[in-house]
């Protein structure tokens, strides 16, 4: 079982590098937004994965919840700057 979570993690790794790419050469900022937001949610489940195969399940809950909510208002805060600044 730990085998397929390690799996299902790298698999999840290789996503984020997609998301990286898109982040870095996005055609707009808004695409780009979109991608950091997306990097932040997949490395919140690899997370919640590495928790579980460190059978610390607890404690990396409670990490990825600090880190999910810092992805969301560091995206709202970005739109926000990005509406009041007319690039949107």
């Amino acid at each position: 079982m730990d085998n397929f979570f390690l799996w299902l993690g790298m698999g999840l790794f290789f996503l984020v590098l997609l998301c990286l790419y898109r982040g870095v050469f996005g055609p707009g900022v808004l695409n780009r937004v979109a991608a950091i937001s997306a990097i932040g949610t997949k490395t919140l489940v690899i997370l919640l994965i590495m928790g579980y195969i460190y059978q610390r399940v607890d404690m990396f809950v409670d990490i990825s919840m600090v880190y999910a909510l810092l992805n969301f208002l560091g995206t709202i805060t970005v739109a926000k700057y990005l509406e009041m600044s007319g690039e949107i």
